[in-house]
């Protein structure tokens, strides 16, 4: 096992969901079928999102379908900040930056943790789940603009 490993099931890719649920004995339903093709449509969503972006889903119906979609490894999900978690397709690997003053959230290469992910492994153990890996500070912008009211202040 390396750094890189997560503590999640493999990505499911290509593999079919109908089989497998059905290798777990469980039916497929349109509501787990419509789910999963919101959160692969819109990339980065709340429960609330997909809910409102799929047609007669109630958002417990789309609480319960994604925590198996999840758990099947079809979807992530990753907290950006106070409130519902952002879901996301398995396949799409990357970590998060958000900004605090102004919400953005941008998407930034894996790899970018890796002198993290190999010195937490070498020094105690620890396996990095890049997946729920999210860094919190100040946009470009926004620290631009805290620099400028900085300066002003000072003036």
């Amino acid at each position: 096992m390396d750094a890189h490993d997560h503590s999640h099931p493999p990505v499911a890719g290509e593999v079919d969901l109908a089989a497998q649920l059905r290798a777990r004995g469980m039916r497929v339903t349109p509501q787990r079928e419509q789910v999963l093709a919101a959160v692969r449509e819109l990339g980065h969503a709340t429960p609330e999102q997909i809910s409102e972006s799929v047609e007669g889903v109630d958002v417990t119906t789309v609480y319960r379908n994604l925590e198996l979609l999840e758990e099947l490894g079809f979807v992530r999900h990753a907290h950006l900040g106070h409130g519902a978690p952002s879901y996301r397709p398995a396949e799409d690997d990357h970590i998060h930056v958000v900004c605090h003053s102004c919400g953005t959230v941008v998407d930034a290469a894996p790899d970018l943790v890796d002198g993290l992910a190999s010195k937490l492994r070498s020094q105690s153990g620890f396996v990095l789940d890049r997946s729920h890996f999210t860094v919190f500070g100040r946009c470009h912008d926004c620290a631009d603009a805290g620099a400028e009211q900085n300066a002003a202040a000072k003036r």
